[in-house]
């Protein structure tokens, strides 16, 4: 049976309400070793932990979302994961919600150590969501999502990506006449059933995989779209990809944002200009 949300502090309401006052931009944390030397940064754990609380300084106190890219982090070990400790703690303290970009997927007991890793809040790994996979079955999920809903957080499946290699599997047909990615985002709005205004499950869906066909009306949890600004896709490509739906898109941005460090003024400003170009085509 699916469980009704019955307070205002579920994870689609805190979206909405952040969305509503920071304007809607998701920006990624991703100290990859091109922008650790861009910005006069070693690439090792001290690089990493500079690089990234400088983003959270600029930042967190002024977008809606903050997405880091766990196998930044991860390749440094320990440390790294120290780093990513602090990040998630440092962002959400500044008001930001912490989106941890893991696309974590198995089964069993494996998945319930994740929801207990990253959406349980006795973790200090746990933000206020995570990515996962859905490619051992929706049901495979399932530990995720009841984490999540017990403790107010969100889930975000990749559905359609815009990797070349994503059709291969995504726009397979299966028995019953609908693409896999179209199993996936049916499941994903009987999940959302009974939220308000969006469940906790959100979908990922790049900025740019144009008219593939697939109805993305009934979903009813918000759409998180990669793919922009250095990627390729533009804020006209969102109205494109998700027509009467992209009011429920979070724009995510990496690079266009953070190749303006390492200056926090210059972060912040790069930052305003994206949330206002997608607040302009979102509304």
């Amino acid at each position: 049976m699916t469980q009704v949300a019955t307070t205002t502090d579920h994870f689609g309401a805190r979206l909405a309400r952040a969305v509503a006052e920071r304007g809607p931009l998701c920006v990624g944390i991703d100290p990859h070793p091109g922008l650790l030397d861009a910005w006069g940064l070693t690439s090792d754990a001290d690089g990493v932990e500079r690089f990234a609380r400088t983003v959270v300084e600029a930042l967190a106190a002024q977008v809606a979302v903050l997405k880091p890219q766990s196998a930044f982090f991860e390749r440094f070990g320990s440390r790294g994961i120290a780093v990513l400790e602090r990040v998630i703690r440092d962002a959400r303290a500044a008001g930001a919600l912490v989106l941890n970009d893991v696309k974590r997927g198995d089964i069993g007991s494996t998945v319930d150590g994740y929801a207990a890793a990253y959406l349980d809040p006795a973790s200090p790994l746990c933000g206020d969501a995570m990515t996962a996979s859905p490619y051992l079955g929706f049901g495979s999920l399932a530990p995720l999502i009841a984490t999540a809903r017990e403790h107010g957080n969100g889930v975000f499946v990749l559905a359609l990506t815009s990797n070349p290699e994503g059709p291969q599997v995504q726009h397979a047909v299966a028995a019953d006449g609908r693409t896999v990615a179209q199993t996936i985002l049916d499941s994903v709005a009987d999940a959302n059933a009974g939220y308000d205004p969006y469940g906790p499950v959100g979908v990922v869906v790049g900025a740019t995989v144009g008219d593939t066909g697939h109805d993305l009306s009934r979903v009813g949890g918000p759409f998180l779209a990669p793919g922009l600004g250095a990627q390729g896709g533009t804020a006209d490509d969102l109205r494109a990809v998700f027509g009467d739906a992209r009011r429920a898109v979070l724009p995510s941005v990496s690079r266009e944002v953070l190749r303006a460090g390492p200056g926090v003024s210059a972060l912040r400003s790069a930052a305003a200009r994206a949330a206002d170009e997608f607040r302009t085509v979102l509304a």
